[in-house]
């Protein structure tokens, strides 16, 4: 019976043992009582048979407790007049209500428990036992179903509370991790779309271009065009699905930022690289960061100065600051490259979450990108 007053519902298999566990237990209560009481005295309020057969059927009347446990109470506690072993199905019902319903009701079931022995007294024709006996031991056990039963229902309150906060965890870190893999294919899917709008405006203003330049221009705006359409796929997929296992791929590093710088230039723009970190780095996670902050620069610059040569330095050491600076010429026109300006908001997010801060804006003739993280040493 407590199994199932302490699992949550949901499995009819684990009602119906609860529900075989509660009549087996009112039962044995019920056959007890009428063992050690009066039942089988010759003044019994009715026949010991009728006593056993009137507690039996309250006893089975208890698979439908769960529906309306106090209905359900209140047409069991007239049996408590003429039945000693319907008390242990009134019990069962005493402990279920404190259980499943506010204390109010159930102590109030209980007076009516413990009232119905007065006129279970006055039924017999030679009560063996006087009236305060019945009371009292009527009493005593509706006390204990009733603290027991309010024990049970507020840790099964507890148990319900912890499992949908758990739920709620898991579900927000699935939605924050989600958000992060998609800030994450946002940043990739920008940097190639800055990169083939740089690739087919400098074709569209080569008009006297060769035919193999025109063909290796639009080889290359094709493989580029290919990996933001596969880029865009990941990232339709992860918002609709969520991460799935193995779906999200490496993450780049500090490492890679070499190959970032090599990949700008191969793709036409001008790009001064310097960096002045030890060989072994910072972690993992402050080395992606970077990577996002020059990945950002580079795709800027991409945009709004278009052939213009972009400087990139990263310094620093275990200890101090990992510093990340990139800066290129204002550009001389408005830029016809599209931009929703939600790659300088996201860089400031990922450096405010590492615990870092970063810095944007015009100085001079210059457009400066720079960010600062801690390296604890």
């Amino acid at each position: 019976m407590l199994f199932g007053l302490l699992v949550p519902p949901g499995s009819a298999a684990r009602d119906r043992v609860a529900d075989g566990l509660a009549i087996a237990a009112a039962l044995l209560y019920g056959a007890f009582m009428v063992y050690i009481g009066d039942a089988t005295s010759p003044g019994a309020a009715v026949p010991w048979p009728v006593d056993v057969a009137l507690g039996t059927t309250c006893a089975a009347s208890l698979v439908v407790r769960r529906r309306h446990p106090v209905a359900l109470a209140l047409v069991l506690l007239p049996f408590g007049a003429v039945s000693v072993m319907a008390t242990g199905a009134i019990l069962a019902m005493l402990l279920t209500v404190a259980v499943r319903r506010p204390a109010r009701p159930a102590f109030l079931l209980a007076a009516g428990h413990v009232a119905t022995s007065a006129g279970y007294f006055l039924l017999q024709h030679e009560p063996p036992f006087p009236l305060w006996v019945d009371l009292v031991m009527r009493a005593a056990t509706a006390a204990g179903a009733i603290g027991w039963g309010l024990f049970l229902g507020a840790l099964r309150e507890r148990t319900t509370r912890l499992e949908a906060e758990q739920q709620l965890r898991v579900e927000q870190a699935r939605l924050t991790e989600r958000a992060r893999i998609a800030r994450e294919m946002h940043d990739v899917l920008g940097h190639r779309i800055s990169l083939l709008c740089l690739h087919a405006g400098a074709l569209e203003v080569r008009s006297d271009a060769r035919p193999d330049e025109i063909a290796i221009a639009a080889a290359t705006i094709r493989s580029s065009a290919h990996e933001a359409l596969e880029e865009l796929r990941t990232v339709i997929r992860v918002l609709r699905d969520g991460p799935a296992e193995g779906a999200e791929p490496p993450q780049p590093g500090l490492p890679d930022l070499a190959r970032l710088v090599d990949s700008a230039r191969a793709h036409g723009m001008t790009v001064g690289y310097e960096c002045r970190v030890p060989p072994d780095g910072p972690s993992a996670v402050l080395g992606r960061t970077a990577y996002r902050v020059v990945q950002e620069g580079l795709t800027n610059a991409g945009k709004h100065a278009p052939g213009a040569p972009v400087s990139v330095l990263v310094d620093g050491a275990a200890g101090r600051e990992l510093r990340v600076a990139v800066s290129n010429p204002c550009a001389a026109a408005v830029s016809t490259v599209p931009s929703g300006g939600a790659g300088l908001v996201g860089i400031r997010e990922r450096l405010l979450l590492a615990g870092g801060r970063v810095e944007y804006g015009t100085t001079g003739d210059r457009f400066r990108l720079e960010a600062w993280l801690p390296w604890p040493a």
